[in-house]
This record gives C-alpha cells, structure tokens and sequence, in this order.
C-alpha cells in the first residue's frame, strides 16, 4: 500500500461557478488549472466538503473539480415546480465539460455521486477515461412502497412551505446540535468531529435566532427520485462501460456496495487489468472522509497510472 502525505494542494484552489439555465452549479477547483482536473461529484444531501480531507493526499500534478449539484451546497436550486432526481442530475456532468471545453471526463464519485458517475460513463463511455466510486456501484433498491409515497408526500409539503412564505426559513438550531444531528443521522459515518467539513457550506445564519443556523440547502432533495436501475439493466450498463479504469473502494461496515453489485462488478472486471476493488476495514459509507488516508493509499497510484503527469490537455 503506497504511504501519501498532504500536498500543497490543500489550500490551492478557486472558487468556480458554471452558469446554468436555472442559476449556476458552484466548486472548487482545487490545484493544476492547466491540465484538464478530475471531476468530483457528492453524495446525497452532501457538498463538495466531504472530499476535504482526502484532496490534499492526492498527487500535485492533477487538479480536482469538485462540485456542489443543484439544491446542495452554494448551487443554485432548481426552479418551483421541478423535482430533483438522478436522471437529471447525470446531465450536470456534459454541462460542466461544455464549459471548460472538455472532449473527455475522470470522475471520482461518492455515493449518489457514484450512481451519477456510472450512468453517464455506461451513456457516453467514449468520452469517460477513468472511474473512482467511492463506496458505491448501484443504486440501493427501495423494498417498501410506503416510502416512495411518503417521499412524494414530503416534496409536495416542502414545496408548499417555500410557496406560500408561511415559514420564511427552516428550523434552526446551535452549530453543536447540527453536528450531533449529522453524525447521528449517518450512523457516525460523519462524525462529530469532521462534521464541519459538511456544514460549511450548507448551513445559514438564523434572522429569526440570530445564535443559530439552519441547513441552507433546498429542502426539496431530501425527497429526490431514486433511479432504481434493475438487474438485467446493471448489467447491460457494464457491458457498455466495459474495461475501462475502474476503482471501488467500499467500508466494510457500509451496506451500500453489497450482494446486488457482484454480477455488475464481475463484468466490469472481466478481462480488465484496470479494475480495482478495495475494502476498507472500519470505514462507513463516508469512508473517504473518516478514513482518507487509507482511501488515497488505494486512488493515488490509480490516478498516477490512469492519468500521469500532464496526460490530458485542456
């Protein structure tokens, strides 16, 4: 296993924001603005802080994109009366490559992030040259009905409450309980002590108790439409992806990479000496936050043999 150290790249970074139709998608391009960076995308109800402590372990040379999605963050939410879901969110990725000129895209995804990335690398896997999927393949398949219903439910009242102006903004609450809330909300995935790297960006100052905060991100997503990509389908998005680079790294004590993923991973391996799968004892499904060190042990010599030293032009 290669030892890592933090690079300068911790604090060597620009704040980007890509218009949209709707606002904008805000980041944070961390390191190299010459040649063209990976492209980092957040799990569910998360930001661009969660790659915080694992962007510094990774190499100099390469620059990383990392990007609030709509709703989430300091990116614009989308429009009154349009649902968040992940079909929709797989087209961020095209959009932010139209702004920078890309022809071809790295990701490196995090839950939701994961799903967004392997969807778009099985729509358009010649544009894709290598994948990092941080505790996650697929989807987790939603059992019981009841909360499909209850998500649906949950938007139409969340939509309501910003309509009508009835309630001007969230429940609000110390900084200290929204970190017991986050940790305890993740099973400790987050916890306490790293849970700032979370809020930083989605938390807002309290007009009405001016000694607290809410989460400022669109209440909406919290109901957001899941993509429940079935087998046979898995499958066939494998085949289309097919040999390309392709990293999973999973928490042992995480549910989200599980039985379901083995036949998509068989064919995603299958005569590809440039896929890896690692386990990470310990770690939960925020893995690459609580346990970044060990995580870029396993990413950094995949992106020095996948993406080396000036290997891509903008």
């Amino acid at each position: 296993m290669e030892t890592v150290t933090p690079s300068a790249k911790q604090m060597q970074y620009e704040e980007v924001v890509i218009p949209a139709p709707w606002g904008h998608i805000a980041g944070r391009w961390y390191g190299n603005r010459v040649d063209r960076p990976v492209l980092a995308i957040h799990g569910w109800l998360d930001n661009l802080g969660t790659f915080d402590r694992l962007i510094p372990l990774l190499p100099d040379y390469i620059g990383v994109l990392c990007i609030d999605l709509p709703g989430h963050g300091r990116s614009s939410r989308l429009p009154p009366g349009v649902p968040y879901n992940v079909y929709d969110y797989v087209f961020i990725i095209p959009r932010v490559m139209k702004e920078f000129g890309w022809s071809k895209v790295s990701l490196m995804g995090h839950s939701l992030g994961g799903v967004i990335s392997f969807m778009y690398a099985a729509m358009a896997p010649s544009t894709v040259d290598m994948i990092i999927s941080l505790d996650v393949l697929l989807p987790r398949r939603i059992e019981d009905p009841s909360k499909l219903t209850k998500d649906i439910e949950g938007y139409l009242l969340e939509e309501r409450r910003q309509a009508d102006g009835t309630e001007h903004e969230p429940p609000s609450f110390t900084l200290s309980k929204l970190r017991q809330t986050l940790a305890r909300n993740s099973n400790n995935s987050v916890p306490q002590h790293l849970a700032d790297h979370m809020l930083h960006r989605q938390v807002a100052k309290s007009q009405m108790y001016p000694e607290k905060v809410f989460f400022s991100r669109d209440g909406r997503v919290k109901y957001y439409h899941i993509f429940d990509i079935e087998n046979g389908l898995a499958l066939e998005m494998a085949r289309r992806i097919e040999k390309k680079p392709y990293l999973v790294i999973k928490g042992s004590l995480s549910p989200f990479v599980g039985p379901r993923c083995d036949e998509t991973m068989s064919i995603l391996s299958k005569d590809n000496p440039n896929f890896e799968f690692y386990e990470v004892e310990g770690g939960k499904h925020h893995v690459h936050l609580h346990a970044a060190e060990e995580c870029a042990c396993y990413i950094v010599p995949f992106i020095r043999n996948h993406r080396p030293p000036r290997s891509s032009k903008l």
